[in-house]
């Protein structure tokens, strides 16, 4: 009996719709590709529900976590590995995003990654490239989401200009058509504050220039499922035209709100949201001179179903980033590499809370990040000596890092920090810091401060109740008085954040 296919899932928390999709992966003589076997959509309109002061109110997170209760049952039964969940703008910007996600994530019975905006724009090219027809030179991707749109352009399957604009058909139809209400000023006004925020990157994206041009994901699919049903493209056409954008604005107009618009294809719930992606929409045909656009429902949750997929194929993109940032900012690789040798080989000493599986996972997940931390700990000696370690964190937190989501990089973000100096400066965020893996890439860092592979012949650490153990031998810390120091000096630095360092010669 064969072997059946593995399944991969993924979870969409968008601005509009949250969005689940489960796939099988088939293995095939001209490469991997996965097959869509089942797939839930649940219009939420989390972005109606954040007031003012960017706070979500109790309605739209009570819609959100009875969702993800039913998409969890769906996905009862998956491993971790298969699972990968992200959440987009309305939760980027949301100022108590973390009381939401926390009840989400119970719900779901999943982690779930807040990521960024040029992060998202990635996974959605992704999704879109592996979608539809390769194509001879560039293709241009556009994604009208609930929040936020991202503009792509890409080659084959790989990415090459990213943006992300805060502008989407849920905040959109909130500001200027509140009930739904359309007039020539409104949808005016409308497209001239999308076209402001497109001018922004039009000329460069105009410059890369594109043979392909594909609208991806609901607001795309739904303005051409009306375009083609009521016959609002010219000649037939497939997908969305100029031609037909405007024909569908004018019958809006005329309808003067959106909810008795009595069009083929409409469905109700995207009637709330119609005004603002339309508006949007033909602000990128204009502002970007498109004519013509295919469409795709593929993009965001698809590609983070490839990215998964790489990742269980050790083709993590979270690991190509660390090298090309390894090369950007010339760390020398071999002291990275012998911190990270002994960081990792501390670490596996040390016991990882949770049953056997899930330590497993987790330790797994624990090693790479501490890899990458050692690899870019010294990236910020590009810019200074002095404090280094603030601007290798600062890039760590800001920078633009394919594969890694917000979670991702603000633990890595917290291990740049904190690998030297004093941790008093981590102390705001102490619940957040996993001090386990900080406890071995500074104690690697101080072992090879000489740069050379001098180290003693055994290192061994325990974890305490209260804190740390590291035993040396004896011979080799008499040989060694600046080592012998420094360490004396750790220890006193754990101790003032209240946690015991027990250094034991042998």
């Amino acid at each position: 009996m064969s072997t059946p296919s593995p399944l991969l899932a993924a979870v969409d928390l968008g601005s509009n719709s949250f969005r689940l999709i489960i796939g099988r992966v088939e293995e095939t003589s001209a490469g991997t590709q996965i097959y869509q076997v089942d797939a839930l959509r649940e219009p939420v309109r989390l972005a109606a529900g954040l007031n003012a002061e960017k706070y979500l109110d109790h309605p739209s997170q009570q819609r959100g976590w009875d969702v993800l209760k039913r998409f969890g049952e769906r996905l009862r039964g998956f491993h971790p590995d298969q699972v990968r969940a992200v959440a987009t703008n309305t939760l980027r910007v949301a100022k108590n995003a973390q009381d939401f996600l926390g009840e989400a994530q119970r719900a779901l019975g999943f982690p779930i990654e807040v990521i960024a905006g040029r992060e998202e724009a990635r996974l959605i090219y992704a999704g879109a490239a592996h979608s539809v027809p390769t194509c001879p030179g560039n293709r241009l991707v556009v994604d009208i989401g609930g929040g936020s749109t991202e503009f792509i352009i890409g080659q084959d399957y790989e990415p090459l200009i990213m943006e992300s604009l805060y502008i989407g058909c849920v905040s959109h139809s909130r500001l200027f058509f509140p009930s739904g209400n359309v007039d020539d000023y409104a949808m005016k006004q409308a497209e001239l504050a999308a076209r402001r925020e497109i001018q922004i990157i039009s000329s460069a994206f105009r410059e890369a220039g594109w043979s392909q041009a594909i609208g991806s994901s609901g607001t795309a699919r739904a303005l051409a499922e009306l375009l083609e049903a009521n016959g609002f493209n010219d000649g037939g056409v497939h997908g969305l035209t100029r031609g037909g954008l405007e024909r569908l604005k004018r019958a809006l107009i005329k309808a003067e709100n959106a909810n008795r618009l009595k069009l083929a294809g409409l469905k109700q719930d995207r009637i709330p949201v119609l005004p603002g992606g339309l508006s949007i929409m033909l602000s990128v045909f204009n502002e970007l001179e498109v004519d013509h656009m295919e469409t795709t429902d593929a993009a965001l949750r698809l590609g983070v179903m490839y990215d998964l997929l790489g990742r269980t194929q050790h083709q993590d993109m979270r690991a190509v980033t660390v090298e090309q940032f390894v090369r950007r900012y010339g760390v020398d690789r071999a002291q990275t590499e012998r911190v990270g040798r002994l960081a990792i080989a501390l670490y596996r000493q040390l016991p990882v809370a949770g049953d056997e599986a899930d330590a497993d996972d987790g330790r797994e997940e624990d090693e790479a990040l501490l890899g990458w931390a050692s690899s870019l700990h010294e990236m910020g000696l590009s810019i200074s000596h002095s404090a280094y370690h603030k601007h290798s964190a600062y890039i760590g937190s800001n920078a633009d890092m394919p594969g890694f989501s917000r979670p991702d990089q603000a633990r890595l973000a917290e291990l740049l920090l904190g690998h030297v100096g004093k941790l008093g400066k981590l102390a705001s965020q102490a619940q957040q810091v996993d001090w386990q893996l900080l406890f071995c890439l500074r104690l690697a860092v101080l072992f090879c401060r000489r740069r050379i592979d001098a180290l003693p012949e055994s290192i061994e650490v325990n974890r305490l109740d209260d804190g740390f153990e590291v035993t040396v031998p004896r011979a080799w810390i008499d040989a060694n008085p600046l080592t012998d120091y420094s360490l004396q000096r750790e220890a006193q630095e754990w101790e003032k954040i209240g946690q015991r360092y027990k250094v034991v010669y042998a």
